[in-house]
């Protein structure tokens, strides 16, 4: 069953003229600002924690310093190690699927640069980023350092599959990739009423990768389809190839 405020637009707006040349100058309160007019706001974005949350953190802090210039393009900025800083519009769409309320326990899996943890973080969650990668890891730190009290956000490096198991349960899990499948340990993580949204694989050929919300309810677990979308792979999560007899 799908949520029907979550059904993909019919159209995907074009974003209002938000180029790399708009990121390359000290103050990017503009560029900011026409990728919330023009990415967030015309594709179903209507949380107003989370629009006054991506209008003010600098999407460059989040990238190395020669991607800068792409951090308000719609599209993923590709990172070192396969990884991507999602796009705006996308990791907007994930992060209001969870339904974020003050005080709420956030563990966002595969934070990378840890912009959508801020973002969470921002939106009043208390969030646990589990993150593998070193040099990923460097930057969130650096990025959120002055803009995120320490109380609202911890950076955790870990197995990204393992999840939090230590820091559960919580109300939110944000799985910040395309995985194929999502792993009953993170779900096991999830408290009674809590929310999970990740991006799933294309079953088959053919077929569109899909942003999706699960529910944990009654100690059961389900899953509803809520916009095709598509994103960078998570290594961690990537399915190991089996024999064939």
């Amino acid at each position: 069953m799908q949520n029907a405020a979550e059904q993909p637009h019919p159209m995907m707006a074009e974003p209002l003229g938000v180029t790399a040349a708009a990121v390359t100058g000290p103050d990017t309160a503009e560029a900011r600002r026409r990728m919330v007019d023009g990415q967030l706001r015309p594709n179903r974005i209507t949380d107003p924690a989370l629009i006054a949350a991506m209008l003010d953190l600098p999407r460059e802090a989040f990238l190395p310093p020669g991607l800068a210039a792409r951090a308000y393009l719609d599209e993923d900025v590709k990172l070192p190690g396969g990884r991507a800083l999602i796009e705006p519009m996308v990791i907007a769409r994930l992060i209001q699927l969870l339904a974020l309320r003050d005080g709420d326990r956030c563990l966002v899996v595969g934070a990378g640069t840890g912009y959508a943890a801020a973002v969470a973080a921002r939106c009043g969650a208390r969030v646990t980023a589990i993150e593998e990668d070193a040099g990923l890891i460097a930057i969130a730190r650096a990025a959120t350092a002055r803009r995120i009290p320490p109380d609202a956000l911890r950076i955790v490096q870990g197995p990204l599959a393992e999840g939090a198991p230590d820091q559960a349960p919580f109300d939110a899990i944000l799985i910040e990739g395309e995985i194929p499948e999502v792993p009953a340990a993170i779900v096991a993580q999830l408290a009674e009423g809590g929310r999970l949204a990740t991006v799933l694989a294309a079953a088959a050929r053919g077929s569109s990768s899909r942003a999706v919300i699960g529910r944990r309810a009654g100690g059961a677990f389900g899953l509803a389809d809520a916009f095709d979308c598509a994103t960078l792979p998570l290594p961690a999560f990537r399915r190991q190839a089996g024999f064939v007899f």
